[in-house]
């Protein structure tokens, strides 16, 4: 029983963080816009173990749908589901309980959240299969992964406002900036098996593309939240969320896998960095 609660807990990623923080980060930050400020720790906690539920039932998800891809890709050729060590039927049943109990925390919200939560379920078990359709699969998963912005402002307005889908926008363009680099450390495998990824359909141009992505992210961030938190705690925001896309920079130019995922790993602290000029500016507005 030991080693099988160790297998699941390896395909739900349990031991890397870093994957629901890119997720938890945008969404806090929403509820903040959402409220003006502090929305109260109910909608916390919701946001926070809903993010976990989710992304965690996002993995059994994805492993399913690349089993037969993962085995071909160095990095994710010992995946549980790949190797076999867990079966596809076990897998999806604990992505459903995850995402039951996901449901059930969304279910102490609101009707607007209830009704959203299914449309973000939706594009989360689609992303998986975008990739084999789409040249820009990352925008998918783009939406996916901003999708927890108009459920903030569902919970916290009972409606989803225009402001909320410019902030999906902006948040689209950081997506895409951290999965192109993710894509780029598997681009040799993908070729080789026929995945389409940004990181191939941008070529040469992956780079310059990335960059651009991290500064119409904090560009659209800027100008939401221009008349809402004091100007000076604007500029200390994007200083230090650009300072970290500037270092990733460095170690994404020369294309190595290893520079390419270890900026992707990081990137949640430019995450961070947003939320927190966000929360820190309301505290002071």
């Amino acid at each position: 029983m030991t080693g099988k609660l160790k297998l699941y807990l390896d395909l739900v990623r349990w031991d890397r963080p870093a994957g629901w923080l890119l997720l938890l980060w945008p969404s806090l930050a929403a509820l903040w816009i959402a409220a003006g400020g502090f929305p109260g720790w109910h909608l916390v906690a919701v946001f926070t173990l809903g993010t976990v539920l989710m992304r965690s039932a996002g993995c059994c998800v994805n492993d399913v749908a690349d089993r037969e891809f993962d085995r071909h890709v160095k990095r994710t050729a010992r995946r549980p589901v790949t190797t076999g060590a867990v079966s596809v039927r076990e897998a999806l049943v604990l992505g459903a309980v995850l995402a039951l109990l996901a449901f059930v925390l969304v279910l102490t919200t609101n009707a607007a959240a209830i009704a959203w939560s299914f449309a973000a379920l939706a594009i989360s078990i689609a992303y998986p299969y975008a990739k084999r359709f789409v040249s820009m699969p990352q925008a998918v998963l783009g939406v996916a992964f901003s999708f927890g912005i108009p459920m903030a402002f569902a919970a916290v307005r009972g409606e989803v406002p225009l402001l909320a889908w410019v902030l999906l926008l902006g948040n689209l363009f950081w997506v895409l900036a951290y999965d192109t680099e993710y894509a780029m450390v598997d681009r040799d495998d993908d070729l080789r098996i026929g995945i389409r990824t940004s990181a191939i359909t941008l070529g040469r141009a992956d780079v310059p593309v990335i960059m651009a992505c991290y500064a119409a992210a904090l560009a659209v961030w800027a100008a939401v939240m221009a008349s809402r938190i004091p100007v000076a705690v604007i500029a200390l925001t994007v200083a230090a969320a650009g300072v970290q896309a500037a270092w990733h920079y460095t170690l994404i130019r020369g294309r190595s896998r290893e520079g390419c995922f270890r900026a992707f790993r990081l990137n949640h602290w430019f995450g961070f960095a947003v939320f927190a000029g966000t929360a820190l500016g309301y505290a002071l507005a």
